[in-house]
């Protein structure tokens, strides 16, 4: 009888809910399924992603050998969006769930971030006027674009070489943007710990960007993506610069890394240009990273900050078929007092740099696609007046909605 009468109740809540406060289900292109209530008191879109990889990296250039194999689940990872109590009240999440997307081995040197990192992003909006947008939480940090474009829309299996040295990554703190047809204003004052840190210092992190568009904005979302998938009628530019201050960084990549033995002040400066225009493609980086004192030392143990330049050059095709070719050649450089120091002889930071050849088949935009990357990899030291350098290839998958 009891449960005659529990299927009742819970047949009438359901009927009752369905007609008073029903959820209308929404999907769009590439954009994952949107949940909305009928009387727009909240609404959460639902993106998943995952980068399934084979790779292989040779011993040297003469020695094929494998050196390593890297057969993985890349990244794993589950997005909602969407607003609470009214539109101009938004939200985004981001969490990530396979081992090399959790920054395990960072927290091997690290006691500000002690523990895999599952959030990735985790912010809160207002927006009290269009375009100007107040965010209070975690995310990215506004620096170079490619670290601005999500993962899951880049041309090749992952950034360049230029991003995983000088990135200023996620962080959290108060971010604020200002959106107009021709130009953007993007700022944050964060705590510079990074993402998930368990403490904060007494310095903060002052990021800033400008971005401008000559030719008006990009077609739809053509702007977020490498590659010209939208195949721009008319030729679309986007021009940008931005400077970040750490004050009392602690690890060695300002918001990444380990920890430092003593507090730095790092500063880094970013530009870049993308040019896109009937399936062609054109992206350059610069970044320059610079500190005072970017060696700390204890008991004869050093860590380092990367002080230095970078430059990244992409370049390609995308055919009508959406197939796409691409080219990227990018490098690192130090400056000399981290390779060639009077005092600290034994720091040495290497140059490196990287030729990247990419074949993708885009099968429904960047949510379905295969990857085909062959790379070639030189590695000089400049102190010693010497190089090594490897092959490697990357097959990956990517799958989402």
């Amino acid at each position: 009888m009891k449960k005659v009468l529990l299927v009742g109740m819970l047949f009438t809540f359901y009927k009752t809910g369905l007609t008073q406060n029903p959820i209308t289900v929404i999907t769009k292109k590439q954009k994952g399924i949107e949940l909305v209530q009928k009387d727009s008191l909240f609404s959460m879109r639902f993106q998943f992603r995952m980068q399934n990889r084979m790779g292989y990296m040779s011993k040297s250039l003469e020695d094929f050998t494998p050196e390593s194999f890297e057969f993985r689940v890349r990244r794993l990872r589950l997005g909602m969006r969407g607003f609470v109590y009214n539109p101009k009240f938004t939200y985004y999440i981001q969490l990530s769930f396979s081992r090399g997307d959790m920054d395990w081995e960072s927290t091997n040197g690290s006691t500000i971030n002690t523990s895999p990192n599952i959030v990735r992003d985790a912010i809160a909006y207002y927006e009290p006027i269009k375009g100007l947008k107040v965010g209070i939480g975690q995310t990215k940090l506004p620096g170079n674009r490619q670290r601005v474009t999500s993962s899951g829309n880049l041309q090749f299996v992952d950034r360049s070489i230029v991003n995983s040295t000088f990135t200023i990554d996620r962080d959290f703190g108060l971010f604020l943007s200002y959106d107009q047809a021709y130009f953007r204003l993007k700022g944050a004052i964060t705590s510079g710990e990074g993402r998930n840190s368990s403490k904060s210092d007494k310095g903060l992190n002052y990021t800033g960007r400008v971005e401008v568009l000559p030719f008006g904005k990009f077609t739809g979302d053509n702007e977020d993506w490498e590659g010209d998938l939208e195949r721009e009628k008319t030729p679309k530019l986007v021009l940008a610069a931005g400077y970040n201050y750490n004050v009392n960084s602690m690890r060695t990549g300002g918001t990444l890394g380990s920890d430092l033995h003593a507090p730095v002040d790092v500063q880094n400066i970013h530009a870049d240009a993308l040019f896109k225009y009937k399936g062609f493609a054109f992206l350059q980086e610069y970044t320059n990273r610079f500190a005072d004192n970017p060696i700390t030392e204890n008991s004869g143990k050093y860590r380092t900050v990367y002080t230095g330049h970078g430059l990244n050059t992409q370049l390609s095709y995308c055919f009508k078929n959406n197939y796409e070719v691409a080219v990227r050649f990018s490098y690192i450089a130090p400056n000399k007092n981290i390779y060639h120091h009077p005092i600290y002889t034994s720091v040495n930071e290497k140059r490196q740099e990287q030729l990247h050849l990419g074949l993708t088949k885009y099968l429904y935009g960047h949510r379905l696609k295969l990857q085909a990357n062959v790379l070639y990899n030189l590695t000089k030291d400049l102190k010693n007046n010497s190089q090594t350098g490897q092959f490697g290839g990357v097959f990956q998958i990517e799958m989402g909605i």
